[in-house]
């Protein structure tokens, strides 16, 4: 169950004697890392609002962030790793299911959905064949799962991101991101309250699977990987959709006195979570428990984790308001207990009271530990790290091979399978802007959602990688139009209990609200999953961060492609870096895909210089004077600039020494280093000198770098002396993929 002798003995003595199998596994999964966050809690109140929770009335299920006076939009992120891993398809499914279904207990309508996936490589000779194999069987049932349950559910997926290395192999990150809108006098809640009021079991009847998924998402994977896909739940899209229906309808009766959806630990967190958040207890007849099979346990009914299920206390008299709107969209609703005021959980199966225990202690006495942290020599080993000794690498030879690099390759392979336009409210998709644009109706306001992180980057230098993250996911916000103005974020890490790894996560955790703080973006919602590893090793430390940002109006939305209609002047926002190690080629793509080294710094972050692009680049989109805008991160410079002309008959000249960054003597780092910071512009002709002026105004470095003209055929790349087919770039970044994917075949790989 995974607890240890000195968690069992104290939940021995807080349930007062020997607990019984149903109120030892719920306190196995309440106090699991997954639900109890027992190594992470100390180092999650780095961020205030997750400090001021804890000190004060404790979490809702999601963020809030108001779009205008009337609107707020709700975010959060989850991870899926260890079920996606076993059984892909239903765990990135499932995944999907239940972040849905974080956004609308609040009361918010999900419009949007983004994921944020990691695997082992997929390129022949780069791992033992059966693991290039089972990790290409992954990738396909993983996008397969996401895109089956988003696009029968009715939420587009309108973003994310993919990436691949070694580290992921046995262990890939499943990270599904959702976004909805709620008005804002119309919030639900989690807290409990009404001593007698009836407590409502909303949707699917419970069944079997899934059972212990907590305690099995807080343990690393093994060799017995297959003897736990039990722990693994199935998802069913249509009976989510009905329920998201009727549990929006029934919030809007004003009979539903609080909810919460039953996710991780299913009937146990639920009823434990919301009676502990009211300070009040609940009294629970499992036999009313709409049941797959009849002959389930106390113990597998209150463990299990069975997907489509919510609980709702109603207000007293009005539950069969509640019974009706549910009935009338054809779900399950009944009520199974009711609020007490004895402050604990008790439930009974077969008039046997099989569970008693005090709500509070599951959730506010959870041990917490902290690991002694050790920074890893190989940290301190990439301070020193040498560029002189890595051969300068042709830019001719190098652009097209980093462009079909599968981490900086067109993912449309994926994409393309997902809805993007349900809805009809996604004004920038994926591929079209460097975060997802929506516009929802009933509102003039819009809003850009990113989802970002570089585990290469957290792995080297886990503060400054931290900070890098926000600062790449705000960026990507703010050359849409957007502002900034809060987080959410899935932290993927291997085992807490590992000196290097606990270093990892402090120092990730810590850069990461440094920044935040510095950005004006709060974390507002997250999640952590501890545990990312398996035989064949940890993963890479991977924050990843879900950005919101605020436009005025939809009309000023950037995309991040170049005109082809008419010429366009390129101006260069050069980045202003803290340091910049190694000429920004540290832990880079290109020091990684070119010369076959992982070693090295990634350059530090200027939070100044990214707090003034995040004003700036918002009121430029605004004046209508940038036709695009795309920002320099994998790849660096040139990579960015090719991905803005990619698929265009245009013919775009650059200079080289624009880029040039003092310190930087190698073309191939002025090229492709990856520093922080940096943007490209398309802008009119006519207003160059205008925006030149108004970046210097705002304390950014504006230069004129080149520009564009219609092509009849074909176009041209050139960046200095440097010049590359548009034909070539094109074939080489978006066929990566494709040729990678779709010729591996389809069904059952070896694991």
């Amino acid at each position: 169950m995974g607890l240890n002798d000195g968690e069992y003995t104290l939940l021995c003595e807080l349930v007062g004697r020997t607990p019984s199998l149903t109120e030892l596994g719920m306190y196995a999964v309440m106090w699991s890392e997954h639900c109890g966050y027992k190594y992470s809690r100390p180092v999650l109140a780095y961020f205030k609002r997750y400090k001021a929770a804890l000190e004060g009335e404790g979490f809702e299920n999601a963020g809030i962030v108001p779009l205008d006076d009337r609107w707020g939009v709700t975010m959060k992120v989850e991870s899926h790793n260890h079920p996606s891993a076993v059984e892909p398809f239903q765990g990135a499914a499932t995944g999907v299911g239940g972040i849905l279904r974080d956004i609308f207990t609040m009361g918010a309508r999900p419009i949007a959905s983004l994921n944020s996936l990691r695997f082992g490589p997929i390129r022949d000779g780069e791992a033992a064949p059966a693991v290039v194999a089972r990790n290409r069987y992954l990738v396909e049932h993983v996008v397969e799962g996401i895109a089956s349950y988003g696009n029968c559910v009715g939420v587009p997926t309108v973003g994310g991101e993919v990436a691949f290395h070694p580290r992921y192999s046995g262990n890939p990150l499943v990270n599904a991101m959702a976004v909805g809108l709620v008005e804002l006098d119309q919030v639900a809640t989690a807290e409990a309250q009404g001593i007698g009021s009836p407590v409502l079991y909303l949707g699917s009847a419970t069944g079997k699977d899934g059972i212990h998924g907590a305690t099995f998402a807080s343990d690393a994977l093994g060799e017995d990987n297959d003897a736990k896909r039990p722990n693994v739940q199935i998802g069913d899209p249509f009976a989510e959709k009905l329920l998201i229906e009727a549990t929006l309808e029934a919030l809007k009766t004003g009979a539903v006195q609080s909810i919460q959806d039953m996710g991780a630990a299913g009937l146990t967190c639920s009823t434990v979570e919301m009676s502990s958040k009211g300070g009040v207890g609940m009294d629970v007849n499992l036999d009313l428990v709409p049941m797959r099979e009849s002959d389930m346990t106390a113990y597998e009914l209150m463990l299990s984790e069975s997907q489509e299920r919510m609980l709702a206390v109603a207000y007293p008299g009005r539950e069969q308001e509640v019974i009706d709107v549910f009935h009338k969209w054809g779900v399950p609703a009944v009520v199974i207990g009711h609020v007490t005021d004895t402050g604990r959980v008790r439930a009974s199966r077969f008039g046997q009271v099989e569970a008693d225990i005090v709500a509070k202690d599951l959730t506010d006495r959870c041990p917490t530990y902290t690991t002694p942290i050790e920074e890893p020599a190989y940290h301190r080993a990439a301070r020193d790290f040498d560029l002189d000794r890595v051969p300068l690498m042709d830019p001719i030879v190098s652009l097209p091979k980093l462009l079909a690099a599968p981490n900086i390759a067109s993912k449309r392979w994926v994409y393309q399978q997902y809805d993007q336009q349900v809805q009809t409210q996604t004004i920038l998709g994926p591929g079209a802007g460097d975060a997802a644009v929506i516009a929802p109706r009933g509102a003039k306001a819009a809003f850009a959602v990113k989802i970002d992180g570089n585990g290469r980057h957290v792995y080297f230098d886990p503060y400054e990688g931290g900070m890098g993250a926000v600062a790449e996911s705000a960026r990507n916000v703010a050359v849409t139009g957007a502002r900034p103005r809060a987080v959410t974020d899935g932290l993927n890490f291997g085992n807490p209990e590992r000196p290097h790894v606990y270093w990892q996560f402090e120092r990730a955790v810590k850069g990461i609200a440094d920044a935040a703080e510095a950005l004006g973006t709060p974390v507002v919602s997250g999640n952590v999953s501890f545990y990312n590893q398996s035989d064949l090793g940890e993963v890479f430390p991977t924050p990843l961060i879900g950005m919101l940002g605020i436009l005025d109006d939809a009309a000023y939305a950037l995309g991040c492609q170049l005109p082809e209609d008419e010429a366009a002047t390129l101006v260069y926002i050069a980045p202003s870096p803290a340091r910049l190690p190694q000429q920004g080629l540290g832990a880079s793509e290109a020091l990684a895909e070119l010369a076959g080294i992982e070693d090295g710094l990634p350059t530090p972050v200027n939070l100044k210089h990214e707090a003034a692009l995040h004003v700036w680049l918002p009121k430029m989109a605004a004046q209508g004077k940038v036709r695009a805008a795309h920002d320099v991160s994998d790849g660096g410079p040139a990579t960015a600039l090719a991905e803005m002309a990619l698929g265009r008959r245009v013919h775009v000249a650059a200079d080289l020494e624009p880029l040039r960054l003092t310190g930087q003597d190698r073309d191939d780092a002025v090229l492709f280093a990856e520093v922080p910071g940096g943007v490209w512009l398309a802008v009119d002709s006519s207003a160059v000198d205008d925006v030149i002026a108004s970046a210097q105004l705002a304390g950014l470095t504006a230069l004129r770098a080149g520009g564009s003209v219609p092509a009849i055929e074909a176009g041209r790349l050139s960046i200095g002396a440097y010049e590359w087919s548009l034909t070539e770039l094109t074939n080489a970044y978006e066929m990566a993929l494709p040729n990678l994917l779709e010729s591996c075949g389809h069904g059952e790989a070896s694991s």
